[in-house]
């Protein structure tokens, strides 16, 4: 019985079809008393356009492995986002990470994903196809993700909203 739980969460893992996109890959060294260390640095967003998305960093002596390990990671960080009819967000959002600070706005349908870098990357991946995105300060790509992801974690629907003040959907409108 448990052999056959198993085999099914498996088997939905692999429908789930996780994407991957390797943002920034650096090389980064470690001064060390024998000379300098060394290793590579991948950042990389993880999502499965249904509204799930997650940003990772891995560090490795090799550029696979930190590949691997950025993955892990993104999984790891995974944020839901609530996506509306039209494939947009329900309302605009800000995000901040470190030096960088992302502007979003939802969009028409037929707007496209107007964003750049790192949080075009991060919204394609969530799922989103229409939506008007700034990023202003820093044009770091991992804080720039990190404040996309932040922002899209940030997003509440109506529905929410109504059930945080404990009343009904249809009160909320009047």
């Amino acid at each position: 019985m448990a052999k056959s739980t198993k085999k099914s969460s498996r088997a939905k893992e692999k429908e789930t079809d996780w994407q991957e996109r390797v943002v920034q890959i650096r090389r980064v060294t470690k001064v060390v008393k024998g000379g300098k260390k060394l290793s590579f640095r991948a950042i990389v967003i993880v999502g499965n356009e249904r509204g799930q998305v997650g940003v990772g960093v891995g560090k490795a002596s090799d550029v696979i492995g930190a590949v691997r390990k950025g993955v892990a990671d993104g999984k790891k960080h995974l944020v839901d986002v609530p996506l509306t009819k039209a494939n947009s967000i329900p309302h605009p959002v800000k995000g901040n990470s470190g030096g960088a600070k992302v502007m979003m706005r939802p969009a028409a349908p037929g707007t496209g994903v107007i964003a750049g870098g790192a949080v075009r990357t991060v919204l394609e991946l969530a799922g989103v196809k229409n939506i008007l995105a700034k990023r202003l300060g820093s044009s770091n790509p991992l804080n720039n993700a990190r404040a996309a992801a932040e922002a899209l974690s940030a997003l509440r629907t109506f529905s929410d909203v109504a059930e945080e003040r404990g009343i009904s959907l249809e009160r909320l409108y009047s």
